[in-house]
Order: structure tokens, then C-alpha cells, then sequence
């Protein structure tokens, strides 16, 4: 006998809605999350929406608070300092992995992801560029090969989507951002592992760094 495929439940459905909202910054870092509105709007009761914000409290993205409620997780820059820490590491580990593992046409994959990076840099536009910087690393990750590596990095990027500022937005850095993939395709290409990991390492670095000046004059 056949087992029926089951419906996602709508719990994991409401997770999502409130996952994509948090986001694009509809419910901003630090804001309570009004649970009765949030029912009343979904139709739903709140013991589902009660289990869909302990996902996202477990993916960090809200945080629990007793007696007080559930509000957006707001990141701190000392938060910051310590995701991008180890996402430096995790990526690095990730380009060097990579380029051991790498065949002919994954290396051609990445050539094309690269070269709309240099496209959408020639043009300014910065939304295209982001796009392709995210396939880029998704891209890279993926040839590493390491589902565990993979979904620790995962669940970080999400936390990181909490940050209130774009880094690609501060003058500068949208160039400075494709010299530092340059270096890293440069080291791919002549199969240098310990050279790519450094690479994306100091790429990571680089990004923290802009963040913070970014976060400086917005302040």
C-alpha cells in the first residue's frame, strides 16, 4: 500500500509567511509580534502560530521572551562580529572543499555566475549584483559537497537577513566586493585551495568591515 503524501502542516506554512515578512523588514528588528492581529489575519488559531514562532526561534530569528512575548530578533554588533566570524570560516573551509572536488563543468558554472557579477557591476545595479553574489556562494557551497557545512551556513545567512543595513550600498564597496570574487575565481582557476579559502575569508572580513561603516553613518 501506497502512503499518501502528506500536506505541509500549518504550522510550517505559517513559519514561512512570517519568515518571508521578517525579510523584507515588514516586521522590522526588535518588534513585538502582536500574536492576536497575526491570528485574526490568518484565520488560524493561535496554538499554530505559536508553533511556527518556536521555529523561527529556533532559526534565531525571533526571540521568546517570557511574560513579555515574542519580538524580531535585533542584531547587535558584537552579533555581528560573531556571524560573520564564522561564516569567514565556514566559507573559506567551503571554497577550499570546492576546488578539490571541482570537474570542468562546475568550474564553467561558476565562470558564468562570475561573469554577471562583473555584468551588473559594469552596470550599478546593485540588486543584480546581490542576486548573483548569492548564486555565486550557493553555487560554491554546493560543489563543496558538504550538506552539513551547507546547512549550518544556511541557517546563518537567514540570521544575517535580520541586519538593517546593505553593505553593497556604501560607496566603494560594490567594487571593492568584485575585486575580492576576482581573487577568489583567480584561485579557483589555478586550483589553489588553501588560496580560495583565504580568499573568501578575507571577502567575508571585508563585508563585516563595510557593515560597520555603514551602520556608522546611518547612525
Amino acid at each position: 500500500m501506497v502512503s499518501r503524501i502528506k500536506q505541509p502542516a500549518l504550522y510550517e506554512e505559517v513559519a514561512e509567511r512570517l519568515r518571508q515578512r521578517i525579510f523584507r523588514h515588514e516586521l522590522a528588528p526588535g518588534a513585538w509580534i502582536d500574536e492576536q492581529a497575526l491570528a485574526e489575519e490568518f484565520g488560524i488559531s493561535r496554538t499554530p502560530l505559536r508553533e511556527a514562532l518556536k521555529v523561527l526561534a529556533a532559526e534565531g530569528l525571533v526571540t521568546l521572551k517570557p511574560r513579555r512575548g515574542c519580538y524580531v530578533t535585533e542584531l547587535s554588533e558584537q552579533d555581528l562580529d560573531e556571524i560573520f566570524d564564522l561564516m569567514a570560516l565556514l566559507e573559506g573551509r567551503c571554497a577550499s572543499e570546492a576546488v578539490r572536488r571541482m570537474g570542468a563543468g562546475a568550474l564553467a558554472q561558476l565562470e558564468r555566475l562570475h561573469d554577471e557579477l562583473e555584468r551588473a557591476a559594469a552596470a550599478g545595479d546593485i540588486d543584480r549584483f546581490f542576486e548573483a553574489n548569492q548564486g555565486f556562494h550557493l553555487t560554491l557551497q554546493q560543489i563543496a559537497g558538504n550538506r552539513w557545512l551547507l546547512q549550518v551556513i544556511q541557517d546563518l545567512r537567514k540570521v544575517m537577513k535580520l541586519n538593517r543595513h546593505h553593505s553593497l550600498f556604501l560607496e566603494g564597496r560594490l567594487e571593492q566586493s568584485l575585486e575580492e570574487h576576482r581573487a577568489i575565481m583567480e584561485a579557483i582557476r589555478d586550483r589553489d585551495a588553501a588560496r580560495a579559502e583565504e580568499a573568501m575569508r578575507a571577502h567575508l572580513r571585508s563585508g563585516r568591515q563595510a557593515l560597520a561603516r555603514q551602520a556608522e553613518r546611518a547612525a
